[in-house]
Parts: structure tokens; C-alpha cells; sequence
């Protein structure tokens, strides 16, 4: 029971390390890594199991070298404060201070602060998506909400005055591949303001109190941009029920989140969270709580279903009448948006196959890919029984000369059999059940 014991001292250590250290009280929090690593070593030497050891070194080399860090920055920090602060005042000399704060302001910040607040800078979108809501499809009745929620406060700030408070938390569900993220995207193109988006791995790092801080710091870099939106992609694996399996820094990360939304002390103004997730049934009851708008994103109807063919197939040559696509969303129910965007692809790669494919090639002539006025000569594929059929394969086409075929509806029609829904009737019954008890559907 010995090296149990040793490990369990280092492990009580180590949590009042982290403890300090996010307290920062940094010259403690460096003292107490030290401590632990000794009691670390000791329980690595009595350690019997080859992959406890293995664990064992891992986390004495991340509180080593947090250690370090530490250490390094107390050395820094140790005679920058002029005699004159053992009295409890400090004046800042002249040759030390400059326009906006003083020379040092970037010295006195933490490695680690300045370490995550790099980090989730990087998150913050400097290029817009561009993707305007017509390029959404359907879904009129969320794009509103995004509107009433993001867009007017900024642009009409004197509608939102005594009672009338913009939402700050809307959590955008529904079955994969329906356009959630691709709705987030829309909100990032069409506002001025700064938009967050952050993943679980933006959040999640491998040192102990580490995520806790990073979700604490986003938070305050989001307030102090003012009129910003948080955008939190599959946001279930953040913020998933809690349970006594969990482990501690899942908990923390709940927890943090929790006071941050809706803590108190914090205040959101200005702030939107936008979320979204495929498993709602998943998040803790507390967080769900704080999304006061909770919007159903199905699969998309008929007519959401021909705008998304149309976009999809794009300025690709085809063949398609507006019957053509009518007929290919009839085929279509049950599809998400995503499943349609594959039987896109897959019919746009039809007439390569039948170049590949074709035996034979004929003479034809055709507008000029650089001068559409200019008439020139090209060879595209036959049928064998062509009167001007030529027999050949496409390796003894001159790459210029080939005039691929159009895409055709039994092209379309090809690839709809072969791309099968990816989303069940179970799993709709699921969210279905959902936004009943919980939801609200668009």
C-alpha cells in the first residue's frame, strides 16, 4: 500500500499546486510542484505496473516543466518593484512609462495568461466566411431569430432599452448535416462585430485548471469586445450531463461555463452565445437551462431541397429544367442537407466516368472556353453506333480538345440510388421527442 500511498500524496499536491496557481499565487503554486514531483518520484520508484508508470512520467514531466515556467517568471518579476512598494506605494519612473500603460505591462502578464489569450485570438474570425442567408436554405424562421438576435441590437441598439433585452443564448440542434454551422457562418458574414468560433479542442488542453482558465479568459476577451458573438461548435462535448464518472477537469469545465453564462457578478450585455450541437438530449440539464432560445434545425423540405440541387450543381453545365429538380427533391425526402451536397458531387463526377469509360468519340464544334464568340472544334464521347463515331480512348485525346458531356437528370437520378440518407426515422423520433418536451421548431 505504500507507493499507493505516495501517489495519493502527490496527487492532494498537485491539486493545491493547480490551486494557487490559478489563484495565481505563483511563488506558492511553484513551491507545491516542487513538493509533488518528489512525492511523484518516490511513487514511480514502488510503482509495479509498467503503464502506471508510464502515466506516472507523463504528468511529472507537465508539472515539471509548469514548474519551470513558473520559475522563470519569478525570477523575472523578483526585482521589478522599486523599494519604495515595501511601504505600499510605488511610483513608476519616467524612463519606464510610455503612451497607454507602462514598458513592463507585458512583462508583469503571466506566460500562461499570454500563452491563452493567443490561443483564443485564434479563434476569433478576421476573414468573413461569406455566406449571405440566401445561401442557407430554408430555415426562414431561424435566420429570423439570428437576426432579431444578432443583428438588430447593433444596428438598431435604441429598440433594445428597459425591458426589451436582446437574447444572449441560442442553441441551434437538429440531426447532422442540416446547416447549423452553416448558419453560424451566415451570422459571421453578415455582422461587423467580433465573432468567436471555438471548438472543443480550443478549450480542452492537457494541464490540470488549464481549460477552466481558457473558458474564464474567452468570456472576458468576448465582454470586453463588446457586441460579439461566441459560437460553440458540438458543444455536447463540452458540456455533457454530469455524472460521478466524469473526471474532475470535465466537472470544472461544466461548472465554469455555467458561471460565465449566467453567473453571478458576470455581466453578458452584448454577448451572445451561439451553439450547436447533434445530441441535445446530451447537455446538462443546468446548461440547456441557459440557452433561452433552443431552435429545431430539421432536414430540409421540398423547396429547401431544390435550392440546395441548384447550388450544388451550380454553373457545372447540365441539362436540369426546374422539372428535373423539382423531381430529384421529390426522390429526396429524408436527406439532410449534407447527403444532398454528396449526390451533388457524385453527379458532377458522372460525366468524367463516362469520359473514362467511352470507347468511342466524335467531332463537334462548340463556343470557345476563352471567347465564347469564337467557334471551335472539340471531341466529346458517343455511343458506338454514332455515324460519326471514331473509336479511341481518352488518353489519346488532346487534354484542350475534350468537351466533357452535361450533366443529365439520369445522372442525377444514378447517384440519388446510390447515396443513401445518413439520418434514420429513429433518430429523427429522437429530436423529434425532443423539441416537443424542450424545443422549438422552425
Amino acid at each position: 500500500m505504500g507507493d499507493v500511498n505516495f501517489l495519493q500524496k502527490a496527487i492532494q499536491i498537485v491539486q493545491q499546486a493547480t490551486e494557487q496557481d490559478n489563484a495565481k499565487n505563483y511563488a506558492e503554486a511553484h513551491r507545491l510542484y516542487i513538493l509533488s514531483l518528489d512525492w511523484f518520484t518516490t511513487a514511480l520508484k514502488y510503482e509495479k505496473s509498467e503503464r502506471s508508470k508510464a502515466t506516472i512520467k507523463a504528468k511529472t514531466m507537465e508539472y515539471l516543466q509548469r514548474a519551470e515556467q513558473l520559475k522563470e517568471y519569478l525570477e523575472k518579476t523578483k526585482n521589478k518593484k522599486p523599494v519604495a512598494a515595501m511601504n505600499g506605494t510605488s511610483k513608476p519612473s519616467a524612463n519606464n512609462t510610455k503612451k497607454g500603460g507602462s514598458a513592463d505591462d507585458d512583462e508583469d502578464v503571466d506566460p500562461e495568461d499570454k500563452k491563452r489569450n493567443d490561443s483564443l485570438s485564434s479563434s476569433i474570425l478576421t476573414e468573413k466566411p461569406n455566406v449571405k442567408w440566401d445561401d442557407v436554405a430554408g430555415l426562414h424562421q431561424a435566420k429570423e431569430y439570428l437576426k432579431e438576435a444578432v443583428i438588430f441590437p447593433i444596428k438598431f441598439p435604441q429598440m433594445f432599452t428597459g425591458k426589451r433585452k436582446p437574447w444572449k443564448g441560442i442553441l441551434l440542434y437538429g440531426p447532422p448535416g442540416t446547416g447549423k454551422s452553416y448558419l453560424a457562418k451566415a451570422v459571421a458574414t453578415e455582422i461587423s462585430s467580433t465573432f468567436f468560433s471555438i471548438s472543443p479542442s480550443d478549450i480542452v488542453t492537457k494541464w490540470l485548471g488549464d481549460s477552466e482558465k481558457l473558458v474564464k479568459q474567452l468570456f472576458e476577451m468576448a465582454r470586453a469586445a463588446n457586441n460579439s458573438v461566441i459560437f460553440v461548435d458540438e458543444i455536447d462535448s463540452l458540456c455533457s450531463s454530469r455524472n460521478d464518472q466524469e473526471s474532475e477537469s470535465s466537472r470544472r469545465i461544466k461548472t465554469e461555463f455555467l458561471i460565465q453564462l449566467d453567473g453571478v457578478g458576470n455581466d453578458s450585455d452584448g454577448v451572445l452565445i451561439l451553439a450547436a450541437t447533434n445530441i441535445p438530449w446530451g447537455l446538462d440539464l443546468a446548461i440547456r437551462r441557459r440557452f433561452e432560445k433552443r431552435i429545431y434545425i430539421p432536414l430540409p423540405d421540398p423547396h429547401a431541397r431544390i435550392k440546395m440541387f441548384q447550388i450544388h450543381i451550380g454553373n457545372t453545365p447540365n441539362t436540369l429544367t426546374p422539372q428535373d429538380f423539382k423531381r430529384m427533391a421529390e426522390m429526396t425526402e429524408g436527406y439532410s442537407g449534407a447527403d444532398i451536397q454528396i449526390v451533388c458531387k457524385d453527379a458532377i463526377m458522372q460525366p468524367i466516368r463516362t469520359v473514362q469509360t467511352a470507347t468511342h468519340f466524335k467531332n463537334i464544334r462548340g463556343p470557345s472556353r476563352e471567347d465564347p464568340n469564337v467557334i471551335v472544334e472539340y471531341i466529346t464521347p458517343c455511343s458506338p453506333g454514332d455515324r460519326d463515331a471514331m473509336e479511341m480512348t481518352w488518353m489519346e485525346i488532346d487534354g484542350s480538345k475534350l468537351k466533357e458531356p452535361e450533366i443529365t437528370i439520369n445522372d442525377c437520378v444514378k447517384s440519388i440510388r446510390t447515396v443513401k440518407p445518413s439520418v434514420s426515422s429513429k433518430d429523427l423520433d429522437k429530436y423529434i421527442e425532443f423539441t416537443r418536451d424542450y424545443g422549438q421548431e422552425v
